[in-house]
């Protein structure tokens, strides 16, 4: 019923669209559903919007694009801007003065969802934490997880599962289905209509997303937060308290899994209500997940158990323990309350199964291919000087490190220092950010030449990784564009 009448409060309405990026268009589509006279608002034209101009164009909508697309905001009743369009824009503000409804397609989701959410934000780890959930919770409920395409109705509907249970003669598992999506690159707007009370939903959530929410995740999942995102946001406060809308609206009847090795992490504990369980790979923790020697141990309120070796872990990084430990604990919470009467031994297994299965995300720490024992890795996905401080930390090997990219007015002291203490055999600049982290560098190379010039340089035993911490806009549409010419030049070697 709720939903029902949250819908109604588009029809006729007119909505305006900020920004048309891959979240918002799928917002449109939901929106035409719902009878809503849609306005696309970009500062790009139709030929520059490309294929995302494409998508809509045979679409029922209007255009309001160029440079002033932003004015005259109170023309509609309801506005949805871009994830990357800050919140604070002072035309979008002015809007809301006026009493126009300031909305995104994450706040949207979260009005409308029926089932639990399980939200993660952080810096970095958001994806690999988000999925490495989502295939524990997958092996847990005996089925795939789901991105927003129809299940089959014989492998995913509950009725199928109930009768297979049935069969077999064991109890069917009380979650019917885990979707995952969010930053991770499924807006969860397009399965809205699937879901029901009994599924089970996996947000990767980024500060921009957040910034707007009025409600929380059952589960929020808080990694390492440092400074990012200057370029959007006006200083490291903003985005901090962007994030920290994950807790600020929890009840008693929510979780909070809490990084607690980092103080800014720590200190969202303060800003929720809800039960907290905690996760580190430096310490002991009386509720959660750390690391003890060569093993991560999960202590819970009845028992204290391992989990998994370090050994039988096939991630690399000692950031990614952290990751690890995170998605353990919040799966265990998710299965515990679905279940209602504590786990299983199934669900432990499921459990340690995710997570010796687990090989990571692209462009995060990939491992590419190795030649005459020189492995190459491709973490293009690393757009901070923290996350290449992570990857570097990863090798014990001697390092060709491909660096540099776009500007984000980050702060490069720290990697510098790392890059002159660690395992560094040579660098190779490959954006304008190299030569402000390490100054005496030569000229850019391209991708397919950097790979070339690492090629011949290495030996044996060599690592060669992509790692520029820095964005990717000065010479590529994005990160992942970076990374599959960076592996395409690795296999034409």
């Amino acid at each position: 019923m709720q939903m029902q009448n949250d819908n109604l409060k588009f029809k006729n309405k007119r909505v305006g669209i900020l920004g048309l990026g891959e979240e918002n268009i799928a917002v449109v589509e939901y929106l035409i559903k719902q009878n809503a006279k849609v306005v696309i608002c970009d500062e790009m034209r139709r030929g520059e919007l490309g294929e995302y101009y494409r998508k809509v164009k045979d679409l029922p909508v209007q255009f309001r694009l160029g440079p002033h697309y932003l004015d005259h905001l109170e023309d509609f009743k309801i506005i949805f801007r871009t994830p990357g369009l800050p919140y604070f824009n002072e035309k979008i503000q002015v809007a809301k003065k006026n009493g126009v409804e300031i909305s995104s397609q994450t706040k949207l989701f979260f009005d409308l969802c029926p089932s639990p959410i399980i939200g993660v934000t952080g810096t970095k780890g958001k994806g690999t934490t988000t999925s490495l959930i989502g295939e524990i919770l997958k092996l847990a409920s005996g089925r795939p997880s789901l991105s927003g395409t129809h299940p089959s109705p014989v492998s995913n509907s509950p009725s199928a599962i109930r009768d297979a249970a049935t069969s077999l003669g064991v109890s069917p598992r009380p979650i019917t289905r885990v979707f995952v999506g969010g930053n991770i690159g499924n807006p969860p707007i397009k399965f809205i209509d699937e879901l029901t009370k009994d599924d089970i939903v996996v947000l990767e959530l980024s500060s921009f997303q957040l910034q707007d929410l009025d409600r929380s995740p059952h589960i929020a999942v808080i990694l390492d937060i440092r400074v990012d995102h200057l370029d959007i946001h006006k200083d490291e406060a903003e985005y901090v308290e962007a994030k920290r809308n994950i807790v600020r609206y929890q009840t008693k009847q929510d979780f909070a899994v809490i990084n607690a090795d980092y103080l800014t992490s720590i200190e969202f504990a303060s800003s929720t209500p809800a039960k907290i369980f905690w996760f580190s790979r430096r310490k002991s923790v009386d509720l959660g997940t750390f690391v003890l020697n060569d093993e991560l141990i999960m202590r819970t309120e009845k028992s204290e158990k391992s989990v998994v070796k370090i050994s039988d872990i096939q991630l690399r990084g000692l950031h990614n323990l952290e990751n690890i430990c995170a998605a353990i604990i919040a799966s265990y919470l998710a299965i515990r309350e679905s279940a209602g009467s504590g786990l299983t031994r199934a669900d432990i297994e499921s459990i340690k199964k995710g997570v010796k299965e687990f090989k990571g995300l692209e462009h995060r720490l990939e491992f590419v291919r190795e030649i005459d024992k020189i492995k190459f890795y491709n973490d293009s996905f690393s757009t901070t000087p923290e996350t290449t401080i992570a990857a570097i930390k990863s090798f014990d090997e001697p390092i060709i490190l491909l660096l540099g990219g776009s500007e984000k007015n980050a702060d490069y002291q720290e990697l510098a220092k790392t890059i002159e203490q660690k395992n560094i055999k040579l660098i190779i600049p490959i954006g304008r950010t190299a030569k402000r982290i390490v100054p005496c560098l030569g000229e850019i190379k391209s991708i397919e030449e950097a790979v070339k010039i690492a090629a011949d340089k290495a030996k044996s035993g060599d690592i060669v990784l992509l790692s520029p911490a820095s964005a990717s806009f000065d010479r590529f549409k994005n990160y992942k564009e970076r990374g599959k010419l960076f592996k395409k030049a690795v296999q034409n070697l």
